[in-house]
């Protein structure tokens, strides 16, 4: 094995263990500060596929912008302790044991048969590796994409506008 598998192999065990933590633990900040840590193993994925670029862009718009916006909107709607389910919790959680372990076997199945192309290897200068250009990604982003672009932004907005709404509206 290579140097780039076992470092692979190292990030996809804990981005998988802390995507599992994100969605497990109650108290909803160490559920962010484990979706950082999921952020930073995307970025290393990034970098093990030669784009750079957009590994430093990961780390600051989501690990950290968007981080601190989900911070800031948990603080500020002032979350208290879930209350509990009453009666049928143990059917629900026993299910989606049940069904999470049959999506496991069935991926587990999946990639046994298929184990997927691998790291892609491109000569250089081919157009292919250019993945991790700014002025690539810039041509790509403002002219293929630029409606999803806007659109995403416009999302982005209105979920902050609903945040503060919401957060107003509980105090008063």
């Amino acid at each position: 094995m290579d140097a780039q598998t076992i470092v692979f192999a190292i990030l996809a065990l804990v981005s998988l263990f802390s995507g599992i933590m994100v969605v497990t633990r109650k108290n909803p900040v160490y559920s962010i500060l484990f979706l950082v840590l999921t952020f930073f193993c995307y970025a290393g994925f990034y970098v093990l596929l030669g784009a750079t670029f957009l590994a430093a862009i990961q780390i600051m718009v989501y690990a950290g912008a968007i981080m601190v916006l989900f911070l800031f909107v948990v603080m500020m709607l002032n979350l208290r302790e879930p209350e509990k389910m009453e009666g049928g919790a143990s059917f629900f959680q026993t299910l989606g044991f049940i069904v999470a372990g049959g999506f496991a076997l069935v991926l587990m199945a999946f990639f046994a048969g298929n184990p997927g192309p691998g790291v892609p290897t491109y000569p250089p200068g081919a157009a292919a590796y250019a993945m991790g250009d700014t002025k690539e990604l810039g041509m790509v982003l403002f002219t293929d994409y630029v409606f999803p672009f806007e659109i995403a932004g416009i999302l982005l907005l209105a979920a902050v506008i609903g945040a503060v709404a919401l957060a107003k509206r509980n105090r008063a």
